[in-house]
């Protein structure tokens, strides 16, 4: 009987592989594609060289140039014309190859496809996917290694989703492509070789809903994107020294899952929060904010949110490394809020 049982259940659970970041999303948008002629995806090198990080490698021999197109370096070209285009039916996925590009198209994600629905009063929705890279990536400099998660969380009308593993990054890659509204989809440029399992049949992650990745009872430890291996070192090396974290990968930022915080931090009665992004009106101050609001007498000690130096990213490696979080950072905060 046990035996049969076990058979069962695993002939059930679906049958996992070992695949890159970058596959996972090439995997992602050819899936979307072959579903939906409407889908395309446009942007700098994304063809004929197979995308920057290599994430859309032989999506052109499969879907030729007219779903697969290359752009000229213009941002707020080709994002205005993905744009435009979900207006005659169609469902673009434009690529950045980093969201510092995006900047001079930022006029066209916030001011026309955040705003498209209310504007014509629901007569367009619009159904694009930005995506792209986040934060910093090594010794890419000033210019080259801002988190823009905070400022597109701002602008009613997107949804922001920010996943740190592959499994998390296919399912809501393809929820974001699904959905009826604009999407920000960030990744980073250090997490396309990351390999993670991912299920051999098709699955889809819901948007807006926050993933407990360690059960925990001393401290709630809250992060999402690449800075979360930080969070999980940290919390392996502090499980050594009896203290038990709850990790909460956030994976959406908006919409935000405050409920999940809300229980775990019912439960432990200590948050810290871990983003790599300056400290002034970020995500972090926000789930703070919403904490103390709502269930400030489950506190038994001060939030503490761990950021990066309120300065622009410095060039040197070993600048660098003092201005970035590390799981070092959220050690010293969880003890913090434990004494």
């Amino acid at each position: 009987m046990i035996g049969h049982f076990i058979a069962t259940f695993a002939a059930l659970k679906p049958a996992m592989r070992t695949i890159q970041f970058r596959e996972a999303i090439c995997e992602a948008m050819s899936e979307e594609m072959r579903r939906d002629e409407s889908i395309y995806l446009m942007g700098e090198e994304v063809a004929e060289y197979n995308g920057a990080y290599k994430a859309s490698k032989g999506m052109l021999d499969e879907f030729s140039d007219k779903r697969v197109i290359d752009t000229p370096i213009s941002e707020l070209g080709f994002a205005g014309i993905g744009v435009g285009s979900t207006m005659t039916g169609n469902r673009p996925i434009i690529e950045f190859m980093t969201f510092n590009f995006a900047l001079v198209g930022i006029d066209q994600i916030i001011n026309n496809a955040a705003k498209i629905r209310q504007m014509s009063a629901g007569q367009f929705p619009c159904p694009i996917v930005f995506r792209g890279p986040t934060g910093s990536a090594g010794q890419l400099a000033a210019t080259h290694s801002q988190a823009f998660e905070s400022w597109y969380a701002n602008c009613p009308g997107l949804k922001v989703i920010v996943p740190s593993n592959p499994y998390d990054a296919k399912g809501l890659l393809k929820a974001a492509i699904r959905d009826d509204d604009p999407v920000i989809f960030m990744e980073s440029e250090q997490m396309y070789g990351d390999k993670g399992e991912v299920p051999d049949g098709e699955y889809v992650l819901p948007i807006g809903v926050a993933e407990v990745k360690k059960q925990g009872t001393d401290v709630t430890v809250v992060s999402f994107g690449k800075i979360f291996k930080e969070a999980q070192k940290a919390a392996d090396a502090l499980a050594k020294e009896n203290i038990s974290c709850e990790l909460i990968d956030l994976r959406t930022i908006r919409p935000l899952d405050m409920d999940t915080i809300i229980a775990s931090v019912k439960k432990t009665n200590r948050l810290v929060i871990l983003e790599e992004s300056w400290p002034f009106g970020n995500i972090s101050t926000e789930i703070t904010y919403q904490i103390q609001n709502q269930i400030f007498d489950h506190l038994d000690a001060p939030i503490q949110k761990i950021n990066t130096a309120d300065t622009p990213a410095p060039y040197s490696p070993v600048l660098l490394q003092e201005w970035l979080p590390n799981h070092e950072d959220v050690i010293r905060a969880v003890k913090k809020v434990l004494i």
